[in-house]
């Protein structure tokens, strides 16, 4: 969707450290990023680096641009691009900001502004792992279609989006967050203190014989410390993305059984996957029982991991059958199975959600 368009969307990267603007056309970048410092404890500073970045970007494009189209972390009002209250990466946003009233008057543009998990999950629905597996199950003959997808960021936070018959789910306070769930092995705290990069740290830190473990503050020290590749207690790092996994698992379990749709990992720790993936699958298939004692599935479709080649071709097979039709004497074809993948991302998080941040902007002026 929209590979051919060639409309001009200017985006940006919002991170609390720096701003990376740029431009995309038919779910292409056609400029050089441009970065600055976000400058986010100062609210005047950070407007007019806001403004200098999408300037420089437009003086730069062949031809006018449509929209500006980006995420920025936070809760807010994202439909009217308000900003009601103090923002963790941005101390300056704190008597609120409305952003995108500001940036329309400058540039005289529409300005969509968007979560940022909610824009990953986007991308890769129209443009990245979703239509990838469509395309699989079309080229090997099946007739199953996928037009569902839930994306999980794991990275500095734990993140949801939800993408349905290529309509992105918004709610009706922009405030569909998955982050503030129970976490499943300690109680009273949220899931994201289970599934982020300083999770992957603390419980390192909690496992760890290593006089070093309170100076690492990156959890890909931690992966290199599972990989054998960086001295450290490697019993303990894969401990802690065995718990990573566990907690991971039983949140996104109960995302599944409600959302039913194909499930897309993006952000840093993703990219641990054969570290936490294991204990991440045992949570997902795991049973529970009623009072009778009758084993129920955890998550009603299996789950399969795309990025295991066994588990893919059986997740294109499915289960075909003729099924008969009663009363007469014709049959119909049909996949029985109840099933589901999960995968990472095709596009990697920050192509995929600037592409979702693209192909939002262009959906909203044609609904218009």
């Amino acid at each position: 969707m929209y590979n051919d368009d060639q409309r001009i969307v200017v985006t940006m990267d919002a991170g609390g450290t720096f701003f990376r603007f740029g431009a995309l056309q038919g779910n292409k970048s056609i400029v050089e990023e441009i970065t600055f410092p976000s400058e986010s404890k100062n609210l005047e500073k950070c407007l007019n680096t806001i403004v200098n970045g999408f300037g420089a970007v437009i003086s730069r494009l062949p031809e006018k641009p449509v929209a500006i189209s980006f995420a920025f972390p936070g809760p807010a009002d994202y439909p009217n691009g308000i900003f009601p209250t103090r923002l963790t990466n941005f101390p300056c946003f704190a008597e609120g900001v409305a952003l995108g009233p500001f940036l329309e008057s400058k540039f005289n543009l529409p300005v969509f502004i968007n979560n940022d998990a909610d824009l990953f999950t986007y991308g890769e629905a129209l443009a990245g792992l979703l239509p990838h597996v469509n395309s699989i199950l079309k080229e090997q003959g099946s007739a199953k279609v996928y037009r569902n997808m839930i994306g999980f960021i794991l990275g500095t936070g734990f993140g949801i989006g939800v993408t349905t018959d290529n309509q992105m789910y918004i709610g009706d306070n922009c405030c569909s967050e998955i982050y503030c769930t129970p976490n499943k092995l300690e109680s009273g705290l949220i899931v994201e203190e289970g599934v982020s990069a300083r999770a992957v740290l603390h419980n390192y830190r909690l496992f760890a014989h290593d006089p070093k473990a309170e100076e690492y503050t990156d959890s890909y020290d931690i992966y290199q410390i599972a990989d054998g590749t960086k001295p450290g207690d490697q019993a303990a790092a894969l401990k802690a993305f065995e718990r990573f996994g566990e907690v991971a698992g039983n949140t996104i379990a109960n995302a599944a059984c409600i959302l039913d749709g194909i499930i897309v990992l993006g952000g840093g720790v993703s990219k641990s996957q054969k570290f936490y993936m294991p204990a991440l699958l045992r949570e997902v298939r795991s049973k529970l029982a009623t009072r009778g004692g009758i084993e129920i599935a955890r998550v009603p479709s299996y789950i399969y991991n795309l990025e295991d080649e066994a588990e893919l071709a059986q997740f294109i097979r499915g289960e075909q059958c003729e099924m008969p039709v009663f009363g007469t004497d014709r049959t119909v074809k049909c996949d029985v199975q109840k099933r589901l993948g999960i995968g990472l991302s095709r596009l990697g998080t920050t192509q995929a959600t600037t592409i979702g941040a693209y192909c939002f902007a262009l959906h909203k002026l044609d609904e218009k």
